[in-house]
């Protein structure tokens, strides 16, 4: 489905505002749509985590706003992510609702986890996970967990191996009142599974039952 389909494969003309995805400027944006917006733009976030605007994708809704995000411990980079929130005022057959929430989400691992046969499973668990911790309803989630490793050669035989974690997701959040789901929940549960992927400790009393990965090698500088 639509909504599935890798929003960093998309053309974006470097705009930052709630029209994304009105070709001709000639739609109003609609008001559930802004309001859900204005809710990811206000949500306060654990500070190891820089979030910002970026260009969102122009084809898979009528409406679209993108953040990109970055766990940092001090001059190390842990983990990247991007979050995408969808809208077509007309609904969606896959969906079932007018919003979607996409997301891809990239950590480097120790080549020895990246083996574990069940890591798939568990990265998919914390998302599902962050989600539920937070209270929040949502339907027709799908996605894929990939493993990758890099294997130096030649030249650059010098570098460890490196393996990788990629998460991409999406799920229809639940729509409350005036038809709005509460995207800055939405958006906070994201940041707790990016930071669970970076190996943070738990933000609070409150997530001390997260488990998180183990020191991986090699976080890229800023």
């Amino acid at each position: 489905m639509a909504a599935d389909r890798d929003p960093l494969s998309d053309g974006a003309d470097g705009r930052d505002d709630v029209n994304e995805g009105d070709r001709d400027g000639t739609r109003t944006t609609p008001l559930p749509f802004r309001a859900a917006v204005d809710a990811l733009r206000s949500a306060r976030l654990r500070p190891q985590i820089e979030v910002e605007p970026t260009p969102a994708p122009k084809r898979l809704a009528p409406f679209a706003y993108a953040l990109e995000a970055t766990v940092v411990d001090g001059e190390q980079e842990l983990a990247d992510g991007r979050l995408v929130l969808l809208h077509d005022p007309a609904g969606h057959d896959a969906w079932r609702g007018t919003f979607r929430l996409v997301t891809l989400i990239r950590a480097e691992l120790e080549p020895e986890m990246a083996v574990d046969p069940l890591l798939p499973d568990v990265c998919w668990s914390w998302l599902t996970g962050a989600l539920q911790a937070r209270g929040l309803t949502y339907g027709e989630p799908s996605g894929t967990v990939t493993r990758a490793s890099s294997h130096y050669f030649g030249g650059l035989s010098a570098r460890p191996a490196a393996s990788q974690i990629e998460i991409r997701a999406s799920w229809t959040p639940r729509e409350g009142l005036g038809g709005v789901p509460d995207t800055g929940a939405h958006l906070a549960a994201w940041c707790d599974l990016l930071a669970q992927v970076a190996g943070l400790p738990p933000a609070g009393p409150g997530d001390a039952s997260v488990v998180t990965l183990p020191q991986r090698r090699g976080p890229q500088s800023r």
